[in-house]
């Protein structure tokens, strides 16, 4: 009975791949893949309640395969597949920006790209050469970068948040010999200014005066390009190839100095056909796209669909959530992206008649909490959240296809290698590897945290990893015999769980997990229980080091605004959500707290000063057991605390 129900699965299986055009031989893999692993009946109830999920997911990974692989045969890279979708869509809107209403159709967003790539040549630079762009969004700065590439020169997208010492650093470490900046950031360029070379040519678009743009030692960029010839550049001498550098990006910086992360051709695709197939883009489909075009969310996850795919992309210059539902009335979109904390941030604001009039049916992002996801959808009536995971860098993007509430992506349990990634165990304190008696690192089972890795395979366009513009920073982030000897894999810093049918949860990027009282405390999970009693208000949870104590002690920053914060209330409600050793020990009450521009909490600095008061004008706070409430931390306090004899 177990063989006649391993073989009808697994025949089932093979049937469903051909179906989906898989070849024989990958079919016939898939079937006894399936039948060896029925003869269980675990994996037989498995299989039944995963295989529609696992086969699409096959579907998915093949046909962008598939096109990867064609893409490389021909040659390809994006200026190149940008020529065909402009073709096929020559007078479609392609960008519309939303701050002035503008529609870029595809032939103009083409034509002015080519101007772009004009004014490169006449500067001289080449084939590798990089050009630091820094400015909010627009559509001209899609214009910036493709154009560049269509000469060989690669660009630096830099968050238009950063300033001084930042500034500078993330345009060193590219190797910029040049910069083009937004007027609305000319006071950043002003206080950086004398740190850039002299061999550093600058330009600006926008308006600002012949005095100012002197005073930066920058050229006017809008008149050149306005006079620039609009015709196909002449081919670079070294045409860039699927796999060379199209451009950088930089990594949100929330663990120290942003990295400056390669971004290949093939990767500048991968990301926006997974996109595109596993969450069921249409070719009608407008996208609103709030998030910053320096980051791969807002630059290839959106902006992609565009280029690759032939999707109008309405760009806004700045997330505003009072705007959100009436831009995306005013647009007809029907797509919306969302990272960090904008889906809770949506959710904070006051009910207004757009948040139900609108025709979106699809949200994609990553970062959306499992408390915060079910109020979204049921709130703003969005039929479909298409959650992923996946580094800008990283070789082991996961994605929520079929809408499992919480979960950031899957990976099959009746057929894992068809796509090499791995949960392995890891020590909580350091984030270590683990390794087995054989060297090699332990998989994790259902239910065990660890660390996401992925197999690195540099001839595959979905395996590789490129790394950063800094090797000591590439080589952190590898590791070797980890699925087998002499193998190398990506670590990806972050824990994740998975279930019993292949769903993976985000728990905690590396560091974001500390031990108090014995027990492991999710930042992750506190942040979402404290942010719900708060009323959706932003909070930062993280461990401090108490002298003389064992672990850290929990401290959460909670914004408020309006100083409204009640110490006794929050305890009262704090006691009955979470157990003894969650709870926070030190509170730091805060106008706002700290966001990086991709919306992510900022916990350098907040972990840096402690509870120390002598470095912040924030109140704070520490709970004091014996007493049943939590006292203002003075001077004097602080320093019984430093010498244990106040005790926690």
């Amino acid at each position: 009975m177990r063989n006649v129900a391993s073989a009808s699965v697994s025949l089932g299986t093979l049937g469903l791949l051909r179906l989906f055009g898989v070849s024989w031989s990958w079919g016939l893999a898939a079937g006894l893949g399936v039948y060896l692993g029925t003869r269980s009946w675990r994996y037989f109830c498995i299989a039944a309640l995963t295989a529609k999920r696992d086969a699409y997911g096959l579907y998915v990974l093949l046909r962008v395969k598939m096109a990867l692989w064609r893409h490389m045969r021909n040659g390809s890279n994006i200026p190149t597949i940008f020529a065909e979708t402009v073709s096929l869509h020559p007078d479609k809107p392609a960008l519309i920006y939303e701050a002035t209403g503008e529609v870029w159709s595809f032939t103009q967003l083409d034509q002015i790209s080519n101007s772009v790539a004009h004014w490169a040549q006449g500067q001289g630079w080449a084939s590798g050469d990089v050009v630091a762009i820094f400015m909010e969004s627009r559509p001209l700065q899609v214009a910036l970068w493709l154009g560049l590439a269509k000469v060989g020169v690669e660009a630096a997208l830099i968050n238009f948040n950063l300033r001084r010492d930042a500034l500078l650093h993330c345009v060193g470490v590219s190797g910029s010999r040049g910069i083009v900046f937004g007027d609305e950031l000319a006071e950043a360029m002003s206080e950086a200014s004398s740190s850039f070379g002299q061999s550093m040519t600058r330009f600006c678009t926008g308006e600002l005066s012949a005095e100012h743009l002197a005073s930066l030692g920058a050229q006017a960029l809008d008149p050149i390009l306005a006079s620039a010839s609009r015709l196909p550049p002449n081919p670079s001498p070294s045409p860039k190839g699927f796999n060379d550098h199209l451009f950088y990006i930089y990594t949100s910086g929330t663990t120290g100095l942003p990295k400056a992360a390669i971004i290949v051709h093939s990767r500048y695709y991968r990301i926006a056909a997974f996109g595109y197939y596993a969450f069921g883009l249409r070719p009608d489909d407008i996208i609103y796209d709030c998030l910053p075009l320096y980051h791969s969310a807002g630059n290839i996850m959106g902006v992609g669909q565009c280029l690759i795919n032939g999707l109008t992309v309405v760009v806004k210059r700045k997330f505003s959530a009072s705007r959100f539902w009436e831009d995306c009335i005013k647009y007809n979109c029907t797509v919306v992206q969302y990272i960090g904390e904008i889906c809770r941030y949506l959710l904070s604001q006051p009910m207004r008649p757009s948040e139900s009039g609108h025709r979106v049916r699809l949200a994609i992002g990553n970062g959306l909490r499992p408390n915060v996801w079910e109020a979204f959808t049921e709130r703003f009536a969005v039929a479909k959240i298409g959650e992923f995971y996946g580094a800008t860098e990283c070789n082991c993007s996961i994605a929520n296809m079929d809408g499992k509430v919480g979960a950031c992506g899957f990976n099959s349990r009746i057929l894992p290698n068809i796509y090499p990634i791995r949960l392995v165990k890891v020590d909580e304190d350091t984030m270590e590897l683990v390794r087995s008696s054989q060297g090699l690192c332990v998989p994790c089972r259902p239910g065990e945290p660890g660390l996401l890795v992925g197999r690195i395979n540099q001839q595959d366009p979905l395996r590789r990893f490129d790394g950063y513009a800094s090797q000591d920073a590439t080589r952190k982030k590898i590791a070797q015999n980890v699925f087998k000897k002499n193998d190398s894999a990506y670590l990806s810093g972050d824990v994740l769980v998975m279930d019993e049918l292949g769903y993976m949860y985000f728990r905690d990027r590396s560091g974001d997990t500390f031990r108090w009282r014995g027990e492991n405390v999710s930042t992750t999970e506190v942040e979402g229980t404290l942010s719900g009693l708060l009323d959706q208000t932003d909070v930062a949870v993280y461990g401090v080091m108490v002298p003389g104590v064992e672990g850290k002690a929990g401290m959460a920053a909670i914004a408020d605004g309006a100083g409204s914060f009640n110490c006794k209330t929050f305890l009262k409600e704090v006691q009955q959500a979470l157990p003894p050793y969650a709870r926070p020990v030190f509170l730091r009450i805060s106008p706002q707290v700290d966001t990086t521009g991709t919306f992510k909490i900022q916990k350098t600095r907040l972990q840096r000063e402690g509870f120390d008061p002598r470095l912040t004008t924030d109140r704070i706070y520490f709970l004091n057991s014996r007493a049943g409430q939590y006292q203002p931390v003075d001077e004097e306090l602080y320093g019984a605390l430093l010498d244990g004899r106040m005790s926690l």
